[in-house]
């Protein structure tokens, strides 16, 4: 038994949004970082879906993918520096006490 296209997209879209709500609800910047994670992981499903449904045989969605991999994790390792800066810094790592830094 084969799983539809359709499936993997409703997926996509529930982590989408389950993203978009983290973003803007939280206050903390890891669980900030964790919501755009999980955006990115979204379009990386919808990459493989529609090479794998709807061209069958292309490689170019694999690339993407990989490609959106590579930046995820690139992305990660910066938020995770700035974050250890602003910590060092702050002594906290809410988003509302970013403003108190000083230069």
């Amino acid at each position: 038994m084969e799983i539809d296209a359709f499936y993997y997209l409703i997926l996509s879209s529930v982590m989408m949004f389950a993203g978009i709500y983290g973003f803007f609800t939280r206050r903390n910047l890891l669980a900030t970082l964790i919501s755009v994670e999980l955006m990115l992981n979204a379009t990386n499903i919808n990459f493989a879906v529609f090479n794998r449904y709807f061209y069958p045989g292309a490689l170019e969605g694999h690339f993407f993918t990989l490609f959106g991999i590579a930046i995820s994790a690139a992305e990660t390792a910066v938020a995770i520096a700035i974050m250890i800066n602003v910590y060092r810094n702050v002594r906290n790592i809410q988003t509302d006490d970013v403003s108190d830094l000083k230069g």
